[in-house]
């Protein structure tokens, strides 16, 4: 029997991987037969997924080349040359209308979420161009597409990977089996919600006509496709996943 969507013999690494979204990537793929290294600012998170996932844990600090490059090459002299990329490392930023927000804050969440993604990719691709070879997965936010009022950094940060991965998708197309794709999730469920007000969560909720948060499983799961082979026609796209929210 065939064994859909293995990822048997492929080497993936995944930013922010030493916790929440990232953590459930990392499982899924290491469920699948990928050898991961679960890259993270915190390098004992990292560690304690990648011991669940008999894979690497390394230290990464997005935001820093030095950093980024070290994690990288971290990875392939650890796992072999690398496969699949999945830009999972973000934060949302300071909540606050437009005319309250600063300049330091919006720089901060660039240098997470777009700067982060553009050179993790930068320092992966032309190894997937020697090898013909690759997929790129970039975690956006529905907030790319709709724009959250009270976030506009991150809706911009998380529009500005959209584009980048369209771009990038059409850079490598042809070029070899190299894919580029993102998703754009509303609301996912995890432990830090636990510390948000009911009210807070009903908002959030009320805005998603199934009615509940997503699962980080369902997220995982989507990108476990879009890592897979069988994606090979499947590039420069942007994949909701968000209970039917998106009013675009």
């Amino acid at each position: 029997m065939n064994e859909f969507f293995s990822l048997k013999g492929r080497v993936a690494i995944v930013t922010g991987g030493g916790q929440s979204i990232g953590e459930g990537i990392c499982l899924r793929f290491a469920a699948a037969g990928a050898r991961v290294a679960a890259l993270d600012l915190n390098l004992d998170n990292a560690k304690a997924v990648a011991s669940k996932a008999g894979g690497v844990g390394l230290h990464c600090d997005v935001t820093k080349r030095e950093s980024v490059i070290a994690a990288i090459d971290g990875a392939r002299k650890a796992l072999g040359p690398i496969d699949i990329v999945v830009n999972c490392a973000g934060i949302v930023g300071k909540t606050a209308l437009l005319w309250e927000q600063d300049v330091e804050n919006l720089d901060q969440v660039y240098a997470v979420n777009l700067r982060g993604p553009f050179l993790v990719c930068r320092f992966v691709i032309e190894e997937m161009l020697q090898r013909k070879y690759g997929r790129i997965v970039n975690i956006a936010s529905i907030a790319g597409k709709e724009g959250n009022p009270t976030l506009i950094p991150y809706s911009a940060m998380k529009a500005g990977l959209i584009a980048l991965t369209k771009a990038l998708a059409k850079e490598v197309a042809g070029k070899g089996d190299i894919t580029a794709n993102s998703i754009s999730p509303a609301v996912v469920y995890t432990k830090i919600h636990d510390t948000m007000p009911k009210a807070t969560i009903d908002y959030m909720v009320s805005k998603i006509p199934m009615g509940r948060t997503g699962k980080i499983e369902e997220v995982a799961a989507l990108v476990h496709y879009l890592a897979s082979s069988e994606a090979s026609f499947t590039t420069g796209q942007c994949y909701d996943i968000s209970g039917g929210r998106a009013t675009y």
